[in-house]
């Protein structure tokens, strides 16, 4: 880059400080700064600990957005310091930003944290290769491109954890497994030489902790860097387990078949009937919200449901588009 094209602004960053060896609560201390159009948020954490503080902590190794260590948080939104530039960074959220670790109430010193629910639950998952292999094979487990196409670039993820702390489902349910540990699930499921895929699907399908809690708010599939996608994963998990029969009737799998019906059945969603068809007699706990949902017109009753103009049009891509039996 061209000295020449080089600006510089001035940027108060509002970092995060905590050492729990030494520190009952956390704090924030300012830095004021100018900022070059060519740095990156890990020449701000390199400048903060040489120029400033010896004793600010974080982690980085490979600067290449290939190990994940450097993943922190800026004015809220995951991402990898040595990936995000700050012109970026600034252009989104203006002159005063916040760094912050990838999760708060793990924080070990400053922007270090302790990873260990990340990797029990990426280890829960078996994120492996399970097969019967022959000890002394004549040749080579041949996998096509096209195979290879159906792991969706799942195989790039670092593990980084950025999706994994975004995650509000995860931050009110320790059980729940999380988007990086699907996604990595979906890597080996969705592999041709895997032999223990009604296995993995079977825990993945658990109550609390399986993939049924994911909440569809693709806060993962934002700050993912390397465009895992996990959302997408999940997706895919939820349609194996129909097609590979691993399904049971739950409330969730309920909740995913009436979808189908309503849209099949209006061209549009019936959400009173989806709760219903969901819950059951359990639909009664709803009443006071469904009251309320009524009198904004959010439901109607189900004489006077409407239905699309383009009904036969959707029920034909439903038809089509449908791989599992429901």
């Amino acid at each position: 880059m061209s000295t020449s094209n080089i600006t510089t602004q001035k940027v108060n960053f509002k970092v995060f400080r905590f050492n729990a060896d030494e520190d009952y609560l956390p704090y924030y201390e300012d830095y004021n700064m100018d900022v070059t159009s060519e740095e990156v948020v890990l020449d701000i954490l390199n400048r903060i600990k040489w120029d400033h503080d010896g004793s600010f902590s974080y982690r980085r190794s490979c600067r290449h957005g290939i190990c994940g260590a450097c993943a922190i948080k800026v004015n809220g939104r995951s991402t990898l310091a040595c990936k995000e530039n700050m012109s970026t960074m600034i252009e989104l959220f203006g002159s005063e930003l916040t760094i912050e670790p990838l999760s708060i109430k793990r924080a070990v010193k400053d922007m270090i944290i302790d990873k260990g629910d990340f990797w029990e639950k990426h280890d829960a998952i078996h994120p492996y290769l399970i097969s019967d292999v022959d000890e002394h094979p004549e040749h080579e487990h041949i996998v096509t491109p096209e195979e290879a196409d159906r792991l969706l670039e799942a195989d790039l993820c670092i593990q980084c954890g950025a999706c994994h702390y975004a995650c509000p489902a995860l931050e009110v349910n320790d059980r729940f497994l999380g988007p990086a540990a699907f996604a990595k699930a979906y890597r080996f499921e969705a592999d041709v030489r895997d032999q223990a895929r009604n296995e993995r699907l079977q825990e993945l399908h658990s109550e609390e902790q399986g993939i049924w809690d994911c909440v569809k708010c693709f806060e993962c599939a934002e700050v993912c860097p390397k465009d895992v996608n996990p959302i997408d994963k999940i997706t895919k998990l939820h349609l194996m387990l129909f097609k590979e029969g691993v399904a049971t009737s739950n409330v969730a799998t309920r909740h995913a078949v009436g979808f189908k019906h309503s849209i099949a059945k209006h061209g549009m969603l019936d959400e009173g009937g989806l709760v219903l068809y969901s819950e059951g007699p359990g639909i009664v706990k709803h009443i006071p919200v469904a009251l309320q949902m009524f009198r904004k017109g959010k439901i109607v009753m189900p004489w006077n449901m409407p239905k699309s103009d383009n009904l036969d049009e959707i029920q034909k891509l439903i038809k089509s588009s449908s791989t599992a039996k429901f």
